[in-house]
């Protein structure tokens, strides 16, 4: 009887789990291969408010276009187009 309880509980477990979506690349589907560092407007989407660059597992990107993002969003920073931290 114990046996069968314990077999019902981890099935009922195990169906409880559930495979999160796999996120595609936004510039990999759009086919963007330049990303200009003077569109602020599209890269304040990958960052935080605090002024974070949001990581790739979390936005979904491919890791090509994550240094793309990445450089044009510290480019960015340095021109002084986009801030170092949030105040």
């Amino acid at each position: 009887m114990a046996d069968k309880q314990m077999n019902k509980r981890f099935f009922e477990k195990s169906l409880a789990f559930k495979r999160i979506k796999k996120r595609k690349c936004k510039l990999c589907s759009n086919k963007i291969e330049v990303v200009d560092y003077k569109n602020i407007e599209f890269l304040k989407n990958y960052i935080t408010e605090r002024g974070k660059i949001i990581p790739r597992r979390v936005n979904g990107n491919c890791a090509k276009h994550q240094r793309i993002i990445t450089k044009a969003i510290k480019k960015a920073r340095e021109v002084g187009f986009l801030p170092f931290q949030a105040e």
